[in-house]
């Protein structure tokens, strides 16, 4: 962590439209920045939807040129998007929960006027989290993805078993017959890798974590790899469907013998944190980790 105490004289707004209270507290948001004698900017989609009277930006990329701040509204997948839509800005993003479980939200809708008073006086934190990013061909065709949280290689509609080799470092780690694999980022552990029976890792950790979804192998557990390191899939399925996804966007589908190749990427994210906060805290909180007498 590393204090946040640039003078900041322009912010940006990204909201979840669809999201009921999004719009409110975006307008909200407007009011309050405006008070300080600040410029709002938002991204043209946000604008409409949430009705603001302010200057617009496109789309959020251009968005994040413009601004020292991005504030947005909503949970984790909104988070998710504009980290991967600013790749390469370093603009820091402010998340403001209106989901559900929210780990990269971190802030609650009541505390927006708390966090922004900590914005203007330099108390709040950055965090670098970095991206990942996955190259190869998928139906012979070349593509490159980003994520925060994770790829996953996983089965189409039908419910059979896929086959994945993966290699670390040009290492053989082992062939998984399984309903998928999850690679994940130290961000991504609280997310689908933790619901596959993946550990926890700090966000601070230089690791990669592999996860089979529902391996067909009772021994197959999690493994823990450098997140210096180059990891391969190999898709070995010729009859079933397998597909890839990064944070959840919609899929590519890969053909037998195509190898995805994961690796950090040279982009990071830098997350807004309110001061005295932890990854520690919002874990205890958010799993409902209540500990016990001894």
């Amino acid at each position: 962590m590393k204090k946040f105490n640039k003078t900041v004289k322009r912010v940006g707004l990204v909201a979840n439209t669809d999201k009921p209270s999004c719009p409110r507290l975006a307008r909200q948001a407007v009011r309050l920045i405006q008070s300080q004698n600040r410029l709002v900017l938002a991204d043209a989609r946000t604008a409409e939807l949430a009705g603001l009277q302010v200057e617009t930006c496109p789309d959020t990329a251009a968005l994040a040129r413009q601004v020292d701040v991005i504030i947005i509204f909503g949970g984790d997948g909104t988070m998710l998007r504009v980290a991967r839509d600013i790749a390469g800005a370093r603009t820091p993003i402010l998340g403001i929960n209106t989901g559900a479980l929210g780990f990269l939200t971190a802030v609650q809708a009541q505390q927006l006027p708390l966090a922004l008073e900590q914005i203007w006086a330099g108390e709040t934190e950055l965090e670098f989290r970095p991206l990942m990013e996955a190259r190869g061909l998928a139906q012979g065709k070349p593509y490159r993805k980003l994520a925060l949280n994770d790829f996953v290689v996983t089965r189409g509609a039908l419910p059979r078993l896929i086959e994945l080799d993966v290699t670390v470092d040009g290492q053989t780690l082992t062939r998984y017959r399984a309903d998928g694999l999850i690679v994940c980022s130290p961000t991504g552990s609280t997310a689908y890798s933790l619901a596959a029976g993946g550990a926890v890792v700090s966000p601070s950790a230089e690791v990669f974590t592999i996860t089979p979804i529902c391996a067909h192998t009772l021994s197959n557990r999690s493994v823990i790899v450098s997140l210096r390191s180059t990891i391969e899939v190999r898709v070995g399925s010729p009859r079933v469907e397998t597909v890839l996804t990064a944070d959840g966007q919609p899929p590519l589908r890969l053909a037998s013998g195509e190898v995805v190749t994961i690796r950090r990427s040279r982009h990071s994210v830098a997350l807004v944190h309110l001061a005295g906060g932890s990854f520690f805290d919002t874990l205890r909180r958010k799993l409902n980790w209540s500990g016990t007498n001894v």
